[in-house]
């Protein structure tokens, strides 16, 4: 029987919301409507807000997520977490925690790449960017990466796979118009994965 997409998304907010408290934030639904932001959570002891989207996916082998253009975030407390739920109720969802620019890259990145690899032939590749998906192997790096929650996104370090970095500078891939990256990518140093 297949699962109702309100149900869904609804289990990924709850579980983030008790994991975040399980880190010592208190979390907030935020009512249906409100753009960008499923989850509002400060930390207790910092007082340090963000502001989560939350992405479910049912597919526990492969997850991965319709995100589409992914908007900026010029603040830098803008989070996803990509919950991946288990096959059942007795297996824990996997949760990836990535900054919200660092997913306006990986996906761009990832789609750009797909839409443009130049040995599949023309036409074939027609996906427009609002259908744009990203699996597990893009935000696994940032598996239960909680903690980064703490600081700025901006100033987070890069766990995308390091082939991106590479992709970023080629014309045909590149990044979105306005994203930091295009002005100063981050250093071999603060991109982490391998």
């Amino acid at each position: 029987m297949a699962r109702d997409n309100k149900l869904t998304k609804s289990i990924g907010e709850h579980f983030v919301c008790a994991a975040l408290a399980q880190e010592g934030w208190a979390a907030s639904l935020t009512r249906d409507g409100v753009a960008r932001t499923d989850v509002l959570a400060v930390h207790s002891a910092t007082r340090h807000m963000v502001e989560i989207q939350v992405k479910t996916s049912t597919t526990h082998t492969k997850p991965s997520w319709q995100l589409g253009e992914v908007p900026l975030d010029t603040e830098g407390r803008e989070w996803f977490v990509f919950v991946a739920l288990g096959s059942s109720v007795r297996e824990r969802p996997r949760c990836f925690v990535v900054p919200r620019n660092h997913v306006a890259a990986g996906v761009w990145i990832t789609h750009q790449a797909w839409l443009t690899d130049p040995e599949v032939p023309d036409g074939k590749r027609n996906a427009p960017m609002s259908r744009a998906r990203a699996g597990v192997e893009v935000w696994a790096g940032y598996k239960e990466r909680w903690d980064l929650l703490r600081g700025p996104g901006q100033e987070t370090p890069v766990f995308l796979p390091h082939w991106m970095r590479d992709a970023a500078s080629i014309a045909r891939i590149g990044l979105p118009n306005g994203h930091q990256w295009r002005s100063k990518m981050p250093s071999e140093d603060q991109w982490q994965v391998d």
